[in-house]
C-alpha cells in the first residue's frame, strides 16, 4: 500500500507495489505543494509515487532524497509552484529535479499544474525584469528532458523556454 506521511511542511512518501510490468520504468514524484493531486495522478495512471523524503533543516533550506534506483527511469515530477509559498516551491521543484538528474533518471518530465512568475512576462517598465523568462530558465538550467503545465498566463510564456529541455 501507498505510504504517505506529513508533518507540517515535510514529507515521505511513496512505497507499495504498482501494476506496471517489469521493465516499465515509469516513476513519479511530487514535492510538497500538492501531494493530494500527485497521489490522485498516481492513482489514475495505476502506480504509486516513489519513494523520497523533501523536508527542511532548521533554517529553512530544502532537503529532498529520492529513495529508489531512478537510473535510466521515465521520471515525472509534479509540482505546482502557487501559494501560499511560491519561492519555496519552486525551489522545492528545482531541487527535486536536480536529484533525479545526478540520479541518472533518463528522461525527466517537470509536471508544473501552476506555472508562478506567469503574469510577469513582458517588460512594462525600462528596468522591469520579465519573470516569467527567469523562472523558465532556472528550470531548464536544472535540465527536464520536458516541462508540461497548463493554462498559462499567455501564449508567449511558451517561448520563454528557449532551449532544448
Amino acid at each position: 500500500s501507498d505510504v504517505y506521511k506529513r508533518q507540517g511542511i515535510n514529507a515521505e512518501y511513496g512505497g507499495g507495489t504498482s501494476q506496471r510490468k517489469m521493465g516499465d520504468e515509469l516513476r513519479l514524484f511530487s514535492g510538497t505543494a500538492n501531494l493530494e493531486l500527485a497521489k490522485k495522478m498516481a492513482t489514475y495512471l495505476g502506480t504509486t509515487l516513489s519513494p523520497a523524503v523533501v523536508a527542511r533543516f532548521s533554517d529553512g533550506e530544502i532537503k529532498v532524497q529520492i529513495k529508489t534506483n531512478v537510473r535510466g527511469a521515465d521520471v515525472f515530477v509534479i509540482q505546482p509552484v502557487c501559494s501560499p509559498s511560491v519561492n519555496d516551491n519552486l525551489m522545492e521543484l528545482l531541487i527535486i529535479l536536480d536529484a533525479l538528474k545526478r540520479a541518472s533518471a533518463k528522461r525527466i518530465t517537470a509536471v508544473i499544474p501552476y506555472y508562478a512568475y506567469g503574469r510577469q512576462d513582458s517588460k512594462h517598465a525600462l528596468i522591469a525584469p520579465i519573470t516569467a523568462k527567469l523562472v523558465a530558465d532556472l528550470i531548464t538550467t536544472v535540465g527536464p528532458s520536458r516541462v508540461l503545465s497548463l493554462d498559462l498566463h499567455s501564449r508567449q510564456i511558451q517561448v520563454k523556454f528557449t532551449r532544448k529541455c
